[in-house]
């Protein structure tokens, strides 16, 4: 499958074919766009749009008033082969502001089971309750000092709603978390996201990262996914690009704070 054609497959099922990201939220398609409306504490955004020039502006406002409508701060996720050509620019002028550039990189999990072992002393254990998300939420706080109460609040949803959707796990050094990762399952695709990965300062550089793709391929090799879909940071990039992950465009978050 050709870039192109693995991009027509990804848009198909994750984004026009959007399911909602777990309990408590909802998908819904009107005036070209599909959107996820969710709690407070979820994701709230637009995943996929069909707009053209002439429209393109009328479907933005009528985003704006339903979701400040509902009370709700929301996401438009705009990806580069987006259109109309300049759906930022116009994103811009409706009072969205945009957050940092990543890439939407994509990897076979059967190639990429292998790739990398922990360094000694450190193991990697699987998140199944509270306790485990308390430590995932830790290494999200100290790896990119932001509030993780959403974090939290959306994988202890998951776990109990429906725990065949997501796999989590944390490094540990002795009795310290070190790092942490998420991976979301896509039932009825062959996709599955990682998403999270992050370690705290002090254990960077030593391998780490890859280990815990690793961990999560394997787990989606045997769950019968093929595809592992990454929003690869400018750090995390040229990781996963080692290891065998290709780019096939940009994202982009929009945020609308009412």
């Amino acid at each position: 499958m050709d870039h192109a054609e693995l991009l027509a497959l990804f848009d198909r099922n994750l984004r026009a074919g959007a399911r909602p990201d777990g309990p408590g939220a909802r998908v819904e398609r009107t005036g070209g766009v599909v959107r996820q409306v969710a709690t407070p504490q979820g994701w709230n955004g637009i995943v996929w749009s069909a707009l053209d020039e002439a429209g393109a502006d009328a479907a933005i406002a009528a985003q704006v008033a339903h979701y400040t409508g509902l009370g709700l701060d929301f996401e438009w996720k705009l990806y580069g082969h987006d259109r109309p050509a300049d759906l930022g620019r116009r994103l811009c002028a409706a009072g969205f502001t945009p957050g940092p550039e990543e890439t939407l990189m994509i990897g076979e999990a059967d190639g990429l089971t292998h790739c990398a072992e922990p360094p000694e002393g450190v193991r990697v254990v699987p998140v199944t309750g509270p306790a485990g998300v308390d430590l995932v939420a830790d290494v999200h706080e100290k790896a990119f000092g932001a509030d993780s109460s959403w974090l939290r609040h959306q994988l202890l949803a998951r776990l109990a709603g429906d725990p065949d959707t997501v796999v989590a796990v944390v490094a540990m050094a002795g009795g310290e978390p070190v790092s942490a990762a998420r991976m979301e399952l896509v039932p009825g695709t062959p996709f599955a996201g990682l998403w999270g990965g992050g370690t705290v300062q002090d254990w960077r550089g030593r391998g780490i990262y890859r280990t815990l793709v690793a961990h999560r391929a394997r787990a989606a090799a045997a769950r019968g996914y093929r595809y592992l879909q990454v929003d690869a940071s400018s750090q995390s990039r040229p990781i996963l690009e080692r290891l065998g992950f290709v780019p096939l465009t940009t994202t982009t978050p929009y945020e609308y704070t009412s």
